[in-house]
């Protein structure tokens, strides 16, 4: 262990070293109320955790915080909340350092406990399915006369598409967002993501800058074809970008992340669909039931954009449930009589 500077806090002088802390957290990097109080929980703890181990502020060392940490996990606490701690205390003993007052950080090198990572939510086939295909009872075309119908038919027409190209292409909202209705370039813009309607694929730019081309079903073709009969003119003249967009909101702006969650939620709603309905649900469903189909994940992960094909491997666990559900429901020894 490093030599301990003279100048280290005695155990008396924790909770004043703590508290300049804080002061500085509240008037120089103005971090929010609700921030400050929870660092002044997480500082707390570390106090009376070196009080009770009988240790100043300056002789904490990397295995004092690693039984600390066990005992935290120990108790409970989730691998994400003693991320949030240890991020508190590296802080502190951070600007401890500048002041002086510590020779070395004892959270250096220390992690908290893996998080297990969830499983990625997604629907059945014939619910994906049932979503894309849904049209209320009765509904009729649209007439120009009634803006009431031309209102809703665009809507509808709008959420359709939607629902169909993130099912068909496994699209992450932001590039869906992104795309326009083909490849255009003038002064001031260029797309960045844009619909091919010969090759029948749309071309993306995703995470890292990476630009990637995927395949467009035909349902989902035409459920453009549909939207692009209806689609509005945009809101504001000379908006290039709006302009070009494939999918326009309400107000004729190049539509939003946000307004995407709403008209997905709505329709699943109207749909019937017992769960919620998110883009990302989508995107699960597209990789889930491709591998189950294909069992190819070097393609499932090049269709999605993953830098890492361990990103992509998490869906086979999906896969794996659905198999388990197959056997518990159909093997005659699966289940104990």
């Amino acid at each position: 262990m490093p030599d301990v500077p003279a100048q280290v806090p005695a155990a008396g002088e924790a909770a004043d070293a703590c508290a300049r802390y804080l002061d500085m957290l509240r008037h120089v990097r103005r971090l929010s109320p609700r921030t400050l109080v929870n660092y002044e929980r997480d500082l707390g703890d570390l106090r009376q955790r070196a009080a009770l181990a009988n240790a100043e502020l300056g002789a904490i060392g990397p295995q004092h915080i690693r039984t600390w940490v066990a005992a935290l996990h120990g108790g409970g606490m989730t691998p994400r909340a003693i991320a949030a701690r240890l991020s508190a205390w590296r802080g502190l003993f951070s600007w401890l350092g500048l002041q002086g007052l510590v020779a070395s950080n004892p959270l250096q090198g220390v992690r908290a406990p893996r998080a297990a990572r969830p499983l990625p939510k997604a629907i059945s086939v014939d619910q994906a399915v049932a979503l894309a295909a849904y049209a209320p009872q009765g509904h009729a075309p649209a007439s120009a006369d009634r803006p009431g119908e031309l209102t809703q038919a665009l809507s509808l027409a709008r959420s359709r598409a939607i629902a169909e190209l993130l099912y068909s292409c496994g699209l992450r909202v932001s590039e869906l967002t992104s795309l326009d209705t083909r490849y255009t370039r003038v002064p001031g813009y260029e797309s960045a993501s844009w619909v091919d309607w010969d090759a029948a694929d749309v071309t993306v730019l995703g995470k890292g800058g990476k630009r990637r081309s995927v395949p467009v079903g035909a349902p989902a073709m035409q459920a453009l074809r549909d939207w692009l009969a209806l689609r509005p003119a945009p809101a504001l003249p000379g908006a290039e970008a709006d302009h070009a967009a494939l999918f326009l909101g309400p107000r004729g702006r190049r539509i939003s992340t946000q307004r995407v969650w709403v008209e997905l939620r709505d329709r699943a709603r109207a749909a019937g669909l017992p769960t919620a309905v998110h883009p990302h649900m989508l995107r699960h469903s597209f990789a889930s039931h491709l591998l189950q189909s294909s069992g190819d994940l070097r393609g499932v992960q090049e269709l999605l954009g993953h830098a890492s094909i361990a990103s992509t491997q998490i869906y086979t666990r999906l896969d794996f449930q659905h198999l388990a559900k197959v056997y518990d429901a159909a093997h005659p020894r699966a289940k104990k009589r």
